[in-house]
């Protein structure tokens, strides 16, 4: 089978598709045949070793967390969410930890896969565990509420754009600094759009009068933190950050993401709301497997709506 690999630290041009034994299914695990893996910006950060000290990779280094496919085989005792004993057929979304779906079939733990709604394109369904895990658990952790107003960063890339959404389903009030060329979409659901850049502080203040922030989902990094704390105002245990690690220690604010939102249940509760209509995941372009450079290439450019997709 075809699967990336990587032998080195390095930029995308040490992105490889090479052809790697089929995995077999073991005792509680399930063969995937992939046909949709999103990409995200933890893996290229990996990649270039920027995060050696957090995650090291083992050479050669495979890559991807995302998926949704079609059940290829399933090992003894495949059973996961909600009893579900899967069997060869059944269409799934799911994650892997052992940095393995961008390939042509992945082994999953039964217990890291839900059913795919017949509603959901494959690359939407691919698209959502790191994003939507991470959204999920960075809305929690600055506890929106009706009498909130929750300020994202990013928010029209991968994580930004599904976490507007659930803030805004909650009854709060959410402002989304993102470029002008996002601010129709963020408009279009409910959001209120400001740009970033020189003067945002002000900017966030002006744009939803007697609402004050009481709330900063950080999926950018940078100086956003500083921003939330000490133009802001906001409290450090309404501050939450995807990108600035350094910041918990430093000022006593959040990073909850992927890892305190991953399960089954949260990946079914997200898949039954796209299918229902009541949450998008913009999908900015999807590429076949043998073009995962000039995927990472986009992505790693910057200014991506929404998530980017490989197709196995």
């Amino acid at each position: 089978m075809k699967a990336v690999r990587f032998d080195r630290y390095g930029g995308i041009d040490v992105l490889a598709v090479t052809d790697v034994p089929r995995p077999e299914p073991g005792p509680g695990q399930v063969l995937v045949k992939v046909k949709a893996a999103g990409i995200n910006p933890g893996e290229a950060k990996i990649r270039q070793g920027l995060l050696h000290e957090r995650w090291p990779a083992t050479f050669p280094s495979g890559q991807g967390t995302d998926l949704a496919g079609v059940v290829e085989a399933a090992g003894p005792g495949a059973t996961g969410f909600a009893g579900i004993h899967y069997a060869p057929g059944d269409e799934v979304i799911g994650w892997v930890d052992t940095r393995s779906s961008h390939a042509e079939y992945a082994l999953v733990g039964a217990a890291s896969l839900v059913p795919k709604p017949r509603e959901l394109p494959w690359e939407v369904a691919g698209a959502i565990p790191v994003a939507g895990f991470t959204a999920w658990a960075a809305v929690r952790a600055v506890c929106a509420k009706p009498c909130s107003t929750i300020v994202v960063s990013g928010a029209a890339g991968g994580v930004g754009s599904i976490a507007v959404q659930l803030a805004r389903s909650t009854g709060a009030t959410v402002i989304g600094l993102a470029s002008p060329v996002n601010h129709d979409w963020l408009a279009a659901h409910d959001v209120i759009p400001v740009a970033y850049g020189d003067g945002v502080a002000t900017r966030i203040t002006a744009a939803a009068p007697g609402a004050k922030a009481t709330a900063f989902v950080d999926t950018y990094g940078g100086g956003y933190v500083e921003l939330a704390l000490d133009e802001l105002g906001i409290a450090p245990g309404r501050v939450d950050t995807i990108a600035r690690f350094d910041a918990v220690a430093k000022y006593g604010v959040k990073a909850e993401g992927n890892a305190a939102g991953a399960s089954a249940g949260t990946l079914a509760e997200l898949a039954a709301l796209i299918a229902d209509g009541n949450l998008e995941i913009p999908i900015a372009a999807t590429y076949p497997l043998a073009e995962v450079r000039a995927a990472y290439g986009q992505l790693e450019g910057g200014h991506v709506r929404g998530k980017i997709v490989l197709i196995p």
